[in-house]
């Protein structure tokens, strides 16, 4: 997929590009990309990130496992003292002290047309005082009376509108307990946006304020043999309008939620993973997630049910025709309200098929599958059941 012709190391020492931050992996990203792709081995160390790693079109990302890590630096976050309008391309803070030019910053605020926020990610081109120049337009308002903050927030790797684009082997750690939340829908350890073709291999994300690896947009992303550990929100967050992802062999712990479907995520494959130790969720399906394979994959410890199918306003927005097929579900809840699988709302035309589910736990009330009362055509076959107080329990009223 990726030219490998061309391979350039970045190291902190004995390599063609020497260095320890940001700057040196991107400039060795930027020289492959000048000459038509190529691949970027990272030599044993720790990178220390002031900015995110912006990938290019035919990259490979090479690392050396686990002896190579990229970190985030602790996050710093200051107000803006002014407003800033969308077609500004500079802000002034209350305090810059901290800021400098290259870092990477995170704006925030309440709109003043609507009732959500707005919020975007730049590089600092220029300082002078607390003035900052940004490397684009904000394309947004962002009026200091609305909560207009700036935070040195951003993905540790990002690519926004590439292809043909693999990560292997590194680790990457959100240094969470010193930097503050950004959503997944914006960040995560690794960050894809409209790109399609990538590859994501042997990569452990760790200890990220926000998800572990979150693709919006995104096609035919496979993401395999990957750790996802102890991520503040989400694992695996194949973002709104994925079609295809291939999700296999990966080690999703200590998350909100282990295996995220956004919404209208299509035709994908979850396969062979182990999903553990999650708030709430082990995986969660819904708005608009059809065809779909759930296959093969240990759920165990998740803090409420192990596969939600996700409650949602209508028919038409609910996650149709999607197999859920020899899983192993384990110890799902607490407090009693324990659930293997919940399906809720409308949904409908959903198989369930040769898996175990299973209470090893002395908990009331733990039920193995739920079929909500609105749901149709949900067709159980050969799955099996250990310890719980009810197997199957069927809300619905009469024939479908």
């Amino acid at each position: 997929m990726v030219e490998t012709s061309l391979v350039i190391t970045v190291g902190r020492q004995d390599a063609q590009i020497n260095g320890s931050d940001d700057r040196a992996i991107q400039a060795g990203i930027d020289y492959l990309s000048a000459l038509g792709g190529g691949t970027l081995k990272i030599l044993p160390g720790q990178y220390q990130l002031n900015n995110a790693i912006y990938l290019r079109n035919r990259i490979l990302i090479q690392g050396s496992g686990s002896e190579t890590v990229l970190i985030k630096n602790p996050s710093l976050q200051t107000t803006l003292a002014v407003d800033s309008d969308w077609y500004d391309r500079e802000v002034k803070v209350a305090n810059s002290r901290g800021l400098e030019v290259g870092y990477g910053v995170c704006l925030t605020a309440q709109s003043p047309h609507h009732t959500g926020s707005n919020v975007i990610k730049r590089t600092i081109l220029a300082k002078d005082g607390n003035c900052l120049w940004l490397n684009r337009p904000l394309e947004q308002n962002f009026w200091s009376d609305h909560q207009a903050q700036l935070s040195t927030l951003f993905p540790i790797i990002s690519g926004e509108g590439i292809s043909k684009v693999k990560i292997r082997d590194l680790v990457l750690d959100g240094n969470k307990s010193n930097n503050q939340n950004l959503n997944g829908n914006y960040g995560g350890c690794i960050f894809m946006q409209n790109c399609h073709q990538i590859q994501i291999d042997n990569v452990e994300v760790r200890n990220y304020n926000g998800d572990g690896i979150s693709w919006q947009i995104c096609h035919d992303v496979k993401v395999t043999n990957c750790r996802s550990l102890n991520n503040a929100d989400l694992g695996l967050h194949p973002g709104s309008g994925s079609q295809r992802p291939i999700i296999k062999n990966n080690r999703v712990a200590g998350n909100q939620i282990g295996l995220f479907f956004c919404w209208g995520v299509k035709h994908g494959v979850a396969e062979n993973n182990h999903l553990s130790d999650s708030g709430k969720y082990g995986i969660s399906i819904g708005h608009r997630d059809t065809d779909n394979t759930i296959i093969s994959n240990r759920i165990e410890n998740s803090g409420e049910v192990g596969i939600l199918f996700r409650q949602e306003p209508n028919r038409g927005r609910c996650p149709h025709r999607n197999l859920v097929k020899n899983n192993d579900i384990i110890n799902s809840g607490s407090n009693g309200q324990g659930i293997g699988v919940n399906i809720e709302g409308e949904t409908e035309s959903i198989r369930l098929q040769q898996n175990q589910i299973t209470e090893k736990r002395s908990q009331p009330e733990s039920v193995g599958i739920r079929i909500g009362p609105n749901t149709r055509d949900i067709v159980l076959s050969d799955n099996r059941f250990l310890g719980l107080t009810a197997e199957v329990e069927d809300l619905r009223s009469g024939p479908e």
